[in-house]
């Protein structure tokens, strides 16, 4: 091997530890036999939501992770990988995605790594569930504003009835 394309590998391996840092979720999937209208929707749906998809080697991959700390991953270095980088705002996002498109097309997904935890596949599914973060926001506003909402319909019912 020579020096030139060691170093063009330790450069590949450190832009993957760079993605991982700075990612605030990464979600591992094998896509064998997702055909190119299907992941051409899929990447679309992906970028609109701020997460970045790369395929990415298996053996810079288990470098990136175990120079990451993420250890106890190497049983999902295998076949062919992508990874899906979560925006900080959103850590959620690809679980969703990919959940949803695991559902409707040859992809599968392996694990993630969200907010520095590990999940196997059942875990980033379960964690699709979880709504968009204005959606909770909404919810949770929601919720607060209901019993103030009673109380001054209450309030309001009695000052009709003095009246």
């Amino acid at each position: 091997m020579s020096e030139h394309n060691l170093a063009q590998r330790q450069e590949y391996v450190a832009g993957v530890v760079d993605k991982i840092k700075n990612a605030s979720s990464v979600v591992l999937v094998d896509y064998r036999g997702i055909n190119v209208e299907q992941d051409t929707a899929m990447r679309k749906a992906l970028r609109e939501a701020g997460v970045e998809y790369k395929v990415i080697k298996n053996s810079a991959l288990a470098r990136a992770f175990e120079e990451t700390g993420n250890n106890g991953y190497d049983e999902y270095f295998f076949g062919p990988t992508a990874a899906a980088f979560g925006p900080e705002n959103d850590p959620v996002a690809p679980c969703r995605i990919l959940a949803e498109y695991a559902g409707k097309t040859p992809i599968s997904i392996k694990c993630g790594v969200v907010e520095g935890k590990k999940f196997d596949e059942n875990g980033v599914k379960s964690l699709a569930s979880i709504p968009e973060k204005p959606v909770l926001l909404a919810q949770l506003l929601g919720l607060l504003t209901s019993p103030m909402r009673s109380l001054a319909i209450a309030i309001s019912e009695v000052a009709k009835k003095s009246a």
